[in-house]
C-alpha cells in the first residue's frame, strides 16, 4: 500500500465534504419541490418528519446510554462524527448529570446551502428541517433533546441540550 492509497479508516476530507455536499442538496431539492407541492410550513414538517425517521434509526446506537448516560452519549456521539472536529467544530458547553449542550460551530450542511446560494429565511428552514435528524436520535435513545438549530445573526451552528429521560 501507498503513502496515497485511502483505507477505508482513512477517508479524505474532500470525500466527506462530498458526501455531506450531496445530502444538503438532497435535502434541498426534495424541500423545495415540497414546497413547491404544499406550502412553505408543510414542506418543512415533511423534510423534518423524514430526518427525525433517520435520527431515530441513528438512536439505536445510542439506546444502552439512555436515559442518563449524558458523559458516555457526550463521548461516543462527538466520536463517531467522521472529522467531526473540523467539519462541526463541537464545543462541549456542559456535560454533568443534568445536561449535556454542545455547540456546533460549523455544519457541512449549513455551509453547502449558503455556496449554494440559500440565505435567510430558506436557510433558517432548512436548517429546522435537517436539524430534526438530531430529536431523532437522542429520543429514541431514551434521552430528553431540546436542541436549537441556527437562526439568522447567530454564529456557528445548532446548539444540541440533552437531558436525562423519564426513566432517570
Amino acid at each position: 500500500m501507498t503513502e496515497s492509497t485511502p483505507t477505508s479508516r482513512m477517508v479524505p476530507i474532500e470525500w466527506l465534504q462530498g458526501a455531506f455536499n450531496m445530502r444538503a442538496a438532497a435535502y434541498a431539492n426534495m424541500f423545495d419541490v415540497l414546497r413547491e407541492a404544499f406550502g412553505t410550513e408543510r414542506a418543512v414538517e415533511l423534510v423534518s418528519e423524514a430526518t427525525r425517521r433517520m435520527g431515530v434509526t441513528m438512536g439505536a446506537r445510542f439506546a444502552d446510554l439512555g436515559p442518563a448516560d449524558l458523559a458516555g452519549l457526550k463521548d461516543r456521539f462527538l466520536g463517531g462524527i467522521p472529522a467531526g472536529d473540523v467539519l462541526f467544530q463541537p464545543e462541549v458547553r456542559q456535560c454533568d448529570a443534568e445536561r449535556l449542550e454542545i455547540k456546533f460551530h460549523r455544519c457541512p450542511l449549513k455551509e453547502a446551502w449558503v455556496a449554494m446560494g440559500r440565505s435567510g429565511e430558506d436557510l433558517e428552514l432548512l436548517c429546522t428541517a435537517g436539524g430534526a435528524i438530531d430529536g431523532g436520535l437522542f429520543r429514541a435513545a431514551g434521552f430528553v433533546f431540546k436542541g436549537e438549530t441556527w437562526h439568522p445573526g447567530e454564529e456557528g451552528c445548532c446548539r444540541l441540550i440533552v437531558e436525562p429521560g423519564a426513566a432517570a
